[in-house]
């Protein structure tokens, strides 16, 4: 589809959302669904998309190193630059539908609302990474702070995770404040609901927004 950045023929949908949301799951289920229709797709995400985004991201989420807000923002812009290069843009030169669990928004969330790092630095370094790559479609799953973290395995957070309520809080907040100046490209699902509701209501926002194209229309019907 075509947009600001770069131009392609695929569809590029980004999922967003504070701690504990879900949208991981929901996209590994419709992933399935995908699968079996042959539909090429690619499901990916920020960071980790990559051989070296994964080790960017064991450094990132690891408990045993403390790092620097401005180095921990670079680090995700270094993530991003290579998977921006290496796979998304690919996959949607080729027509694929691409989803991105987490891309730039999350770093105007967390690093900006959440680290209160200046929001000029992470717009502009977002640009570069991505060569201006914008997604067609963002999802938020939105979640009350602590009903998100609440739902996370005990002993089993990262250092993101480890935060306190009061930063989870300003990264939701950053959230719905991002969503808001952007309503062309955001959709804003209620997460606190019941697994199956927020499968039907994510797939709905998909089919409707892009019809027959990557059989999504079809995939509502399979729930």
């Amino acid at each position: 589809m075509n947009q600001t950045g770069p131009t392609y023929k695929g569809t590029f949908v980004t999922l967003e959302g504070p701690e504990g949301a879900g949208k991981t799951t929901q996209v590994k289920l419709l992933s399935k669904e995908l699968k079996a229709l042959g539909v090429d797709h690619e499901v990916t995400r920020d960071p980790g998309g990559t051989a070296l985004g994964k080790q960017i991201r064991r450094i990132l989420l690891s408990n045993d190193y403390v790092v620097a807000p401005l180095a921990e923002l670079l680090l995700y812009q270094a993530d991003r630059a290579q998977h921006v290069a290496e796979k998304i843009l690919p996959a949607l030169e080729r027509g694929a539908l691409v989803i991105c669990d987490r891309y730039i928004d999350s770093t105007v969330a967390y690093q900006g609302y959440g680290r209160e790092l200046d929001f000029e630095l992470i717009n502009t370094l977002n640009q570069m990474s991505t060569q201006g790559l914008t997604p067609d479609l963002t999802i938020l799953f939105d979640i009350e702070s602590a009903d998100g973290l609440s739902r996370l395995h005990p002993g089993g957070h990262d250092r993101m995770e480890r935060e306190d309520i009061e930063f989870h809080r300003r990264v939701r907040e950053g959230y719905r404040k991002i969503a808001s100046a952007n309503p062309d490209r955001f959709e804003i699902l209620d997460a606190s609901k019941a697994m199956t509701t927020v499968q039907e209501e994510f797939r709905k926002i998909l089919s409707t927004h892009f019809g027959e194209r990557h059989r999504l229309a079809e995939v509502m019907t399979r729930i």
